[in-house]
């Protein structure tokens, strides 16, 4: 049950970086980025193209992937959402949708649809001993990697100027702007922030899960439930529901099989009945 456990809270790591970068986006932009998950997939294969066709590493990768998906997030956000910010937010949500599948398209093109290895780095090859079992040493550096970027960014969020004022614009935008702070200027590097949190899950998930152009599609719904659950727009409730939900979700696989599939979503109804803001969202609007 212990080693169950774990894993559960290395598969919340993701769901974790990813609904972190989810949150931010949609708190400060009222966007549902459904191209999340192509960008967490590009993060996969970014990895792997470079080392495959250039021969870089995965420790020279989990840095410069994020850094030029964040910068393409950046582009993207001036080109077309800003356009489409005015209107209705159900205009950006059609294309970040026709987004993803048009980058998931391009891939499968030049890649096909099968799943492309990529090793795990050889520091991290070997087990962890953590006393009651040993446990892939990779793993807990996935976990470890996701604790302290999402420690990072709260500590960034609640004991900087800075930082202080993208939580207020992503929670609370419309109070932000009536104190004179222009919400603006931060939309573009929120925007690129979130495009490379995205990045840097799929650069962790290369030398776990298969590599392939299906792979972001597959999580983006959990994770979109995991942000509902935890509060649209509340960080800490997104980082929080998200390492909870991985935790149930290996348990239930254990204890309920045939509702592993199905667990996240029947919470997620579950939450939204008893409290429709989630679970952080009223308490954090009203703070």
């Amino acid at each position: 049950m212990l080693q169950q456990a774990f894993n559960g809270l290395v598969g919340g790591a993701f769901y974790a970086l990813l609904a972190l970068g989810l949150a931010v986006i949609f708190g400060m932009l009222g966007v549902v980025n459904f191209a999340h998950g192509a960008f967490y997939m590009l993060g996969a294969f970014g990895s792997y193209v470079l080392l495959d066709s250039f021969g870089v590493n995965f420790w020279v990768a989990l840095v410069t992937v994020p850094i030029v998906l964040g910068l393409a997030g950046t582009v993207l956000e001036r080109l077309f959402i800003r356009r489409l910010a005015p209107l209705d937010p159900l205009y950006n949500f059609l294309f970040t949708f026709g987004l993803a599948l048009i980058l998931q398209d391009l891939v499968k093109r030049e890649y096909g649809v099968q799943s492309q290895p990529y090793p795990r780095p050889d520091l991290l090859a070997g087990t962890v001993d953590l006393g009651l079992f040993g446990y892939p040493a990779y793993q807990v550096f996935v976990l470890a990697v996701s604790v302290v970027v999402c420690a990072a960014v709260w500590v960034v969020l609640t004991r900087t100027r800075v930082g202080m004022i993208v939580r207020a614009a992503t929670e609370r935008p419309e109070l932000t702007r009536a104190l004179g702070i222009d919400v603006g200027r931060w939309v573009t590097p929120v925007f690129g922030f979130g495009v490379a949190l995205a990045g840097l899950a799929g650069v962790l998930a290369a030398p776990m899960r298969a590599v392939n152009p299906l792979m972001g599609g597959d999580l983006i719904i959990t994770v979109f439930a995991v942000v509902v659950i935890g509060g649209l727009g509340s960080i800490f409730g997104s980082v929080a529901a998200g390492f909870a939900i991985g935790l149930i979700s290996a348990l239930g696989n254990l204890y309920v099989p045939a509702l592993s599939q199905t667990l996240v979503f029947i919470l997620m109804a579950a939450v939204l009945l008893w409290r429709p803001a989630g679970l952080f969202g009223r308490e954090e609007a009203l703070s």
